[in-house]
């Protein structure tokens, strides 16, 4: 990397030349191990963003890193002009892991959840109903950046200034049945949804609502979509947030920890679905490649021989029983604890940015969404010490900003 530069220097150095798109906390990090970052000035993080649930196995996995360091020395990109080895390999891990019957690759998730709009809508159409292209997600939802999929985030924040979007989206309210058959009509393709809402405030669908929607779909012939971007790949206690819902999908959507740190998205299908796409129809020019797939791999390999994935629920269990502790001990400061397996929210009663800037004093890592909800993703190895460690931390900033509170009310 050359010579090391300083904190101030790096900062100013992104400042110049990197597009400003971010509103970057000034912290630049160097280097990770497990559960923890370490900055350019040598100081210790408890990580609880996982770079947004990416770092799965949190940093510096051994069987990872043993997996990248393989494909730099052997194979790193050909093009799918060409059979890809650990392409298929991962393919036919992931059908047998998820019941899907056909995997298209991409490198994120707004290209995964680009790919499952496109398919949706030429499933319809060589399906003999070519008038049938809209699609219907939640209100608050997140569903990537690219021009179609900001347009199916039902968040007009993020629709500013990129119009005309693009035709044939409409949104609903999350957990309202009603709402969603109103909103059915002769045009409507697709219903695209996540299992819990990321971006959104960490909101979960409930089981009654997403068996419902499954049944509409059947009902009037629609594909079923799934954006397990964030909850899918052990995230939420099993590898699809779905399976603790009892419905199937009929296209399902995963990126984020899939790799561990190295972009992959994945776009999964039923092989109903999946003959909306013949060749030619969709591609990607790094979709699949070798170090990718390689990761890809080596991640489920941990999750699932590891015993990384059983232990997620109990960890969870733990954090989450923590949580309504100190919203318990502090309810001028927290307030309703929700979330799904280690994706986790919680409602705060303080300004976001003061209790951000309190966990990062203390050395935690942690993520606020719209300056109101706390959001925790641990990385899935994360150990009982190490929750309690965070716990530890956030309830010195609850009590810092309960006392800030007192002080201001008198």
């Amino acid at each position: 990397m050359g010579v090391q530069l300083r904190a101030d220097e790096i900062f100013a150095m992104s400042d110049r030349w990197v597009m400003h798109t971010y509103g970057r906390i000034k912290l630049a990090f160097v280097r990770g191990e497990g559960s923890r970052l370490f900055d350019v000035e040598g100081r210790s993080f408890l990580d609880f963003v996982s770079g947004l649930a990416v770092t799965s196995l949190g940093h510096g996995h051994p069987k990872l890193k043993q997996a990248i360091v393989e494909a730099a020395e052997s194979l790193l990109h050909t093009s799918n002009y060409f059979y890809i080895l650990p392409q298929a390999q991962l393919a036919e891990r992931l059908a047998e892991v998820t019941g899907f019957d056909r995997v298209f690759f991409a490198n994120s998730g707004a290209e995964a959840n680009e790919a499952a709009i496109k398919l949706a809508r030429r499933y319809q159409v060589k399906s003999g109903r070519a008038g049938r292209y809209e699609v219907i997600s939640a209100i608050n939802s997140f569903h990537g950046r690219t021009l179609a999929t900001v347009t199916a985030t039902g968040q007009p924040k993020y629709h500013a200034g990129f119009e005309p979007l693009p035709a044939g989206f409409r949104y609903v309210p999350l957990n309202d049945l009603e709402a969603l058959r109103a909103a059915i009509t002769d045009t409507t393709a697709a219903v695209l949804l996540e299992p819990v809402q990321g971006e959104g405030g960490i909101h979960p669908c409930t089981p009654e609502y997403l068996q419902g929607v499954r049944a509409l779909c059947d009902q009037h012939g629609l594909l079923l979509i799934l954006d397990e971007v964030q909850t899918g790949v052990g995230r939420t206690g099993t590898f699809l947030a779905a399976e603790q819902y009892g419905v199937k999908a009929d296209i399902c959507t995963l990126a984020k920890g899939l790799g561990g740190g190295v972009p992959i998205g994945a776009m999964l299908a039923t092989e109903e679905a999946a003959k909306g796409f013949e060749p030619g129809s969709h591609a990607s020019t790094f979709g699949g490649n070798f170090l990718a797939t390689r990761a890809a791999l080596a991640v489920l390999d941990v999750l699932f021989n590891d015993g990384v994935l059983e232990r997620v629920p109990q960890a969870a269990q733990r954090l989450w029983k923590g949580l309504k502790g100190l919203a318990e001990r502090h309810p001028k400061v927290l307030g309703e604890v929700r979330g799904l397996g280690l994706m986790l929210g919680v409602e705060l009663k303080v300004p976001g940015s003061r209790f951000l800037n309190g966990c990062l004093e203390k050395g935690l890592l942690v993520n606020v969404i719209g300056d109101k909800v706390l959001r925790l993703l641990p990385p899935l190895t994360v150990s009982d010490e190490e929750i309690d460690e965070a716990l530890r931390l956030l309830e010195l900033v609850c009590e810092e900003c309960a006392s800030e509170c007192q002080d201001s009310a008198s």
